[in-house]
């Protein structure tokens, strides 16, 4: 028995497949559906779709911390004082 994965699209009752099978006509076969999720064409929506990945990642807890110290440090050149002569 050869297991592999085709996608369809439900119209009413009947599944439509997306490529042939294979089989012969009348072949019965056994079917395991899952839902695929909808893809959306919004910008950002991958982004929202990883949203809290890391969120229990304690290495990336510190890299963020890290960007965070080194952001609040003060980076900016000191001006020059100009001597009055």
């Amino acid at each position: 028995m050869t297991m592999r994965t085709i996608r369809g699209r439900v119209r009413g009752q009947t599944i439509e497949l997306h490529e042939s099978l294979g089989m012969v006509e009348g072949q019965e076969v056994e079917l395991d559906v899952r839902m695929v999720p909808r893809v959306s064409d919004h910008p950002g929506d991958g982004l929202l779709r990883t949203e809290g990945a890391l969120r229990d990642d304690e290495e990336w807890d510190d890299i963020m911390e890290e960007i965070h110290r080194a952001r609040k440090d003060d980076r900016r050149p000191r001006s020059l004082e100009l001597e009055d002569e």
